[in-house]
């Protein structure tokens, strides 16, 4: 006979909540499911997760809740009526927001007698469920090994320690680099495009780019962690040159500028500071002035 898996809450029925109650109950587990609007649970109902009415309901169900809202503020808007049901409760915060909430949100729950576990998801909707995908975990440890095989049904899992801001940390560093890498490519496309090229057209060559960054990434890490930027490989002056080619393509199209304008203030920045003949990775230095500004 097969053994019952642990039974689970879901809270918020989005495209993502959606997605993890199906892995859910692919996996065998019972879930219970609740949402502001109650019929996006249907489908999930049809396929035999349980509808809790409130959201009382709903925690009074299980021990472990996941929570798969747009933000923190909208778990306060949905908890904050009923934390009179915390107490007892593993909230399993799937919710995007900045590291500082977490850690606010942990010490919240904490008051109310519940566990936060904080989490950042690396995955899209149709990808949970799935083996390539992972999810960043941060809050009390016995918390995430106690529920970490009923978590892995999800998406692997990757742990960051303690402190419940790390997982959030994390998951905006990464968002920092998808989402400054993909506005890149539009623009670029954009750019193609005034000069018709097509973006299947540039698809190999962006590619053939967006690959050779690891290379990168490797060879500097070691410097940058150590403070240092010799300009034996690039100097800063020189991607001032090649920024403001850019920049000056850009306008010769008529597409609008702003981006490799504001990344040309930036380079220049680096060279007011001194920086002409270090390395591009000054800039790090050129950010961190920037905040203790």
């Amino acid at each position: 006979m097969r053994e019952q898996q642990q039974s689970v809450t879901v809270i918020g029925l989005g495209p993502m909540g959606r997605a993890m109650v199906g892995a859910f109950l692919d996996a065998g587990h019972e879930v219970t499911v609740w949402n502001r609007t109650a019929s996006r649970a249907d489908e999930l109902v049809a396929r035999g997760a349980r509808r809790a009415a409130t959201v009382e309901e709903a925690l009074a169900a299980n021990e472990l809740v996941v929570l798969s809202l747009t933000d923190y503020d909208a778990m306060y808007a949905v908890l904050e009526p009923a934390t009179a049901s915390l107490n007892g409760r593993i909230l399993v915060n799937l919710s995007s927001d900045t590291p500082d909430r977490a850690r606010a949100a942990a010490e919240w729950a904490a008051g109310h007698g519940a566990r936060h576990l904080t989490g950042g998801v690396q995955s899209s909707p149709s990808t949970i469920g799935g083996p390539d995908v992972s999810t960043y975990y941060s809050g009390p440890k016995d918390v995430f090994e106690a529920h970490q095989g009923t978590l892995e049904v999800l998406t692997g899992t990757d742990y960051k320690g303690e402190d419940p801001g790390l997982a959030a940390l994390y998951y905006q560093l990464q968002m920092d680099m998808f989402w400054t890498g993909l506005v890149s490519w539009l623009h670029a496309l954009a750019v193609a495009d005034a000069n018709g090229i097509s973006a299947e057209e540039l698809l190999p060559h962006a590619s053939e780019t967006f690959a050779s960054m690891p290379q990168f990434l490797g060879f500097y890490t070691p410097r940058i962690d150590a403070g240092e930027h010799p300009g034996d490989v690039d100097r800063l002056a020189m991607g001032v040159a090649s920024v403001a080619h850019v920049l000056h393509t850009t306008r010769d199209a008529g597409v609008d500028p702003a981006l490799p304008a504001a990344m040309l203030g930036i380079f220049e920045r680096g060279m007011a500071g001194g920086h002409a003949g270090d390395s591009v990775t000054s800039l790090v230095e050129v950010f961190r002035e920037a905040v203790a500004r």
